[in-house]
């Protein structure tokens, strides 16, 4: 297993593939276990790394997740950007992993080539978030699959993950915190804003939404018709063939 610090804490790893670099970033109370069953539609086209957030998988545990997490995440990628020493790197982010992403492409757009943002609510969380998010950890945490993926993901102690994970995002939403470190409009990488129209998570309308984004940065939008949250996995094969497409394959 590979490691790197990142303020006195390992943050974990892992490479796969060759070709284009394409750093994959997870989820709120996922960990990169969640890309492992999507790696054979992507690993033959390109250099594909995964990553841990701290405190998330087989990453070194913190005491409190931060309120900026978006950010605090988007600078852990950089830094692996930077350990790693890859070039014109794109940017694949799912959920809360795509304003990760995002906020990666603001800070270093000398780095960050190509990002994909993918199911997730754009500029904000959206009216009712917290009460939202409070209802479904709740619900998830006492559902037999839902506990079973936050094992899967984070280990025996994922309820702790989880809940951290929670309190930073409602003390986010409840102080109406900046998701992002400068306005999206002036994001300089190329930008894909992927999603599912059956998204049941969200709770935006994600088309409008996301035409707003693409007016403001250029960007391009795929929707599929079918599928849940994220898009990214319950439409795996085709997204993939979006992406990669996108981001410029090598064969």
């Amino acid at each position: 297993m590979a490691y790197f610090i990142y303020k006195s804490k390992k943050i974990f790893y892992r490479e796969v593939g060759e070709g284009v670099p394409v750093v994959f970033l997870h989820g709120n109370t996922a960990s990169s276990k969640m890309f492992e069953p999507l790696l054979p539609f992507y690993q033959e086209h390109a250099h594909v790394v995964l990553i841990d957030f701290l405190g998330n998988g087989k990453s070194e545990r913190i005491k409190k997740f931060p309120h900026d997490l978006y950010q605090e995440e988007a600078r852990q990628t950089i830094a692996l950007i930077e350990h790693l020493n890859l070039k014109e790197t794109s940017l694949v982010g799912t959920s809360g992993g795509a304003w990760a992403a995002v906020n990666a492409g603001l800070m270093r757009p000398d780095l960050v080539k190509g990002v994909v943002a993918d199911s997730f609510s754009g500029r904000a969380f959206g009216d009712g978030f917290a009460e939202a998010l409070e209802k479904e950890r709740k619900a998830a945490k006492q559902d037999e699959w839902g506990r079973g993926f936050y094992q899967w993901c984070q280990g025996e102690d994922w309820e702790q993950v989880v809940d951290s994970d929670t309190e930073a995002l409602l003390q986010c939403a409840r102080e109406n915190l900046p998701l992002f470190v400068k306005p999206i409009s002036e994001l300089k990488p190329r930008l894909l804003l992927l999603g599912s129209l059956e998204d049941t998570m969200v709770g935006i309308d994600m088309r409008k939404e996301y035409e707003e984004i693409a007016r403001q940065t250029g960007g391009q939008i795929h929707l599929f018709r079918k599928g849940d949250h994220p898009a990214i996995a319950s439409n795996a094969k085709e997204a993939a063939e979006v992406i990669l497409d996108f981001l410029g394959r090598e064969e």
